[in-house]
């Protein structure tokens, strides 16, 4: 299965053979944990990869429920959807993104930035459904207080915990993807921070078992990233598209707004009138005055952060706006007069008459503008 096309061979091991051929060794590594599901020696291990671990059975009033917790064993399911996102990607990449760029003719910067944009668009598109079926399935969404009352949340449905899985195996997996993209080395440090801020709050939130309030802070910020990576993409097929960023700008401030707020009222005043308080490692609960003080300086700073940025980044976008339309103004000021116009025997509309019986024209004096 080959994912790129191979217009030149390297060396066995080389740098330039492991980046061109790094999504058919991964693939290769899938299907050999995949063998191991059909034999009885290796089934037990390679169910480690594949399935969710930790799981405990519950009687209820109408079935049996099977909940989740973590352990150290979900770093091996990590790891198998980490090599899954890894291809992907590269399906993605190679029959999608690279036959649009073939097309649009963009520069090496921009086509770097579609790239991005492309492969961010489509994750948040997946994830931002996915979260909003866990919201709806669960109840978070008709019942707020849901979202703190009974902490700790150690027992997860599968679909939550699989969720928290594969979005830590996503992020995890772009980190290898700068080295395999080639991306540059400008924009190296831009996207590391926003990759380490997911991987932070995603991490913070399943471990802290704060996973209710993470799908939904997770809902807001996939959405709100969404418009602003399509509003990109329709930038760069045509420059005149740029009223998505308008909208995209009021929705990454609502965001951050609700953030803060839904983070005051779950873990500032929530799970401060909760019964469970103090911190237990062996129960799983965090609800201590100095973790919650914690969280909500660190969720503060952050947000804060992120405004500091987007709203230098507005008035960084509108003082250059100023500028060209002044520079236009004293272009247009400057304009020679434009030329004569011709009628359809070729004499001027202004400044000649035109000849009677075979006369010759006489011309007028051109009055200045």
């Amino acid at each position: 299965m080959a994912f790129r096309r191979r217009n030149k061979s390297y060396p066995f091991f080389s740098q330039e053979f492991l980046i061109q051929n790094h999504a058919d060794i991964v693939f290769s590594l899938v299907i050999f944990i995949l063998i191991g599901l059909m034999f009885e020696a290796t089934a037990k291990t390679a169910i480690l990869f594949i399935q969710p671990q930790y799981n405990v059975t519950t009687l209820s009033p109408e079935s049996e429920v099977t909940l989740y917790h973590y352990g150290w064993k979900d770093s091996a399911t990590i790891l198998f959807y980490f090599f899954i996102a890894i291809i992907l990607h590269a399906v993605v990449q190679e029959y999608l993104l690279d036959k649009v760029n073939r097309r649009l003719h963009l520069s090496k910067s921009k086509n770097t930035k579609f790239n991005e944009s492309g492969q961010l668009g489509v994750f948040h598109l997946v994830s931002s459904v996915w979260s909003f079926y866990v919201l709806i399935t669960e109840g978070y969404l008709l019942h707020p207080s849901s979202l703190w009352e009974n902490y700790p949340h150690v027992n997860l449905r599968f679909q939550v915990k699989f969720f928290y899985l594969t979005q830590l195996a996503y992020w995890l997996h772009a980190l290898p993807e700068l080295y395999f993209q080639k991306v540059r080395k400008e924009e190296i440090p831009r996207q590391l921070k926003y990759i380490c801020l997911y991987l932070l709050h995603i991490a913070a939130a399943y471990l802290l078992n704060l996973t209710r309030v993470g799908v939904v802070l997770l809902f807001l910020q996939y959405v709100s990233e969404l418009g602003f990576h399509i509003a990109r993409l329709f930038y760069f097929t045509d420059e005149n598209h740029q009223k998505a960023f308008n909208m995209w700008a009021v929705s990454f401030v609502f965001t951050r707004m609700v953030t803060l707020t839904l983070m005051f009222l779950a873990v500032g005043f929530g799970l401060a009138r909760v019964e469970n308080q103090g911190l237990d490692l062996e129960m799983g609960n965090f609800n201590s005055v100095l973790i919650r003080m914690t969280v909500l300086l660190l969720v503060c700073l952050i947000q804060s952060w992120l405004l500091w940025k987007f709203i230098r980044f507005q008035l960084k976008r509108w003082r250059e706006f100023r500028h060209e339309q002044a520079i236009r103004k004293k272009t247009a000021a400057k304009q020679p007069l434009r030329p004569l116009k011709r009628d359809s025997l070729g004499n001027h509309e202004n400044g000649v008459l035109k000849a009677e019986n075979g006369a010759s024209p006489r011309i007028k004096k051109l009055k200045s503008p």
